[in-house]
């Protein structure tokens, strides 16, 4: 975040603008960079006119995706048909994309958080903070981490948190939506909230990086469960009753390991139930877990055939959230989870979604 600095004679202090790079460039990252890319626009007192957005250069029909996205402004792999603002450029170089920037905006896939990490540390500019909008969690030797604490451990910067009921299509398109903001400190968040917020996209603020964060992974384990209700075309009534189930089993689940999280995330929060119902509802969770009951195909095909190059999170958060479990001897007290990861993992039947969820 840019720092206040007084020059020599001068009546009143000037604040740097901040600089804002976008690390990933998937459909959710575009999506993200779109809304940066506004704003700094809007707040040009605040923000420097350009929003670098960190591009994993590949081929699209034959022409270097970079290309595509700074000569048409659309980035036509991952958000088709949705304009970006001409402040934003695609970085192909990592360390380039980063270079300067005292917002660091992380939108890339868990799977390659650490190697991103690994890469631009030591790289950092002075005073950065950042913001993880990755949905998942880190289970490691029986430590379970938060991702805005992976981030803020590696680079030594403060981090927030981003989720909500986003659905990352219709964010682009402009359709109303919410989404919350857990800050470490209020200036951060104020910063954060005027860097994405517009009047289609309204952003709300809670003292709680935990809980925003462990929503916006563990709902995605809750709409794998939905996603076997749909193909197994059980109904609404079953669906309803799934999300319940699994909205409580994310609060004890935070409750039990993340104490400091507070309990109005999960309600009065989009980050919260908000977001179960719509993940629930549409999402890649939900599409690939349908898929994979009406298809019978694997989960690695499915992904490769639905996803066009974006990842599937929900079954590899079951999975890291069952080591943690088992690590702890508490798999038996979250019975959807548990039943989610067998499905995908152990050859369960998607029938047995429902077999163990009252204890019967």
């Amino acid at each position: 975040m840019a720092i206040a600095s007084t020059s020599k004679g001068a009546a009143s202090s000037t604040t740097k603008k901040d600089k804002v790079a976008i690390i990933g460039s998937g459909n959710w990252g575009s999506a993200v960079a779109r809304l940066a890319g506004i704003n700094v626009e809007r707040h040009s007192t605040l923000f420097d006119p350009e929003v670098v957005m960190w591009t994993r250069e590949e081929q699209h029909h034959g022409r270097n995706l970079t290309e595509i996205i700074n000569t048409e402004h659309i980035n036509k792999k991952y958000l088709p048909g949705i304009e970006l603002p001409i402040s934003v450029r695609a970085e192909p170089d990592l360390l380039k994309a980063v270079e300067g920037a005292t917002a660091l905006v992380f939108v890339v896939p868990h799977q390659f958080l650490n190697t991103v990490l690994d890469q631009i540390k030591g790289h950092i500019a002075e005073g950065a903070v950042a913001i993880s909008c990755i949905k998942g969690v880190d289970v490691e030797d029986g430590v379970i981490s938060i991702f805005a604490d992976v981030i803020e451990t590696a680079l030594g910067t403060s981090c927030s948190a981003l989720s909500g009921a986003n659905i990352a299509s219709e964010v682009a398109q402009g359709r109303f939506s919410e989404t919350t903001v857990g800050y470490r400190h209020f200036k951060e968040g104020e910063m954060w909230q005027k860097l994405f917020q517009t009047k289609h996209f309204r952003v709300q603020l809670v003292d709680d990086v935990a809980g925003v964060s462990l929503c916006g992974a563990l709902k995605n384990i809750v709409a794998v469960a939905a996603g076997f209700i749909d193909g197994l075309e059980w109904g609404n009534n079953s669906k309803a009753a799934i999300m319940r189930i699994g909205l409580l089993e994310i609060k004890q689940f935070c409750f039990e390991f993340f104490p400091g999280v507070k309990s109005n995330t999960f309600l009065q929060e989009s980050a919260g139930f908000a977001d179960i119902v719509t993940t629930c509802l549409g999402g890649r969770n939900r599409m690939c877990s349908e898929a994979y009951v009406r298809t019978g195909k694997s989960f690695d095909v499915i992904e490769k055939e639905l996803l066009k190059g974006q990842k599937l999170q929900g079954i590899y958060t079951a999975r890291e959230i069952h080591v943690f479990l088992k690590s702890r001897n508490r798999v038996e007290a979250y019975p959807l989870f548990q039943t989610v990861h067998e499905i995908c993992w152990k050859g369960l039947e998607p029938k047995m979604i429902t077999s163990r969820l009252y204890g019967a």
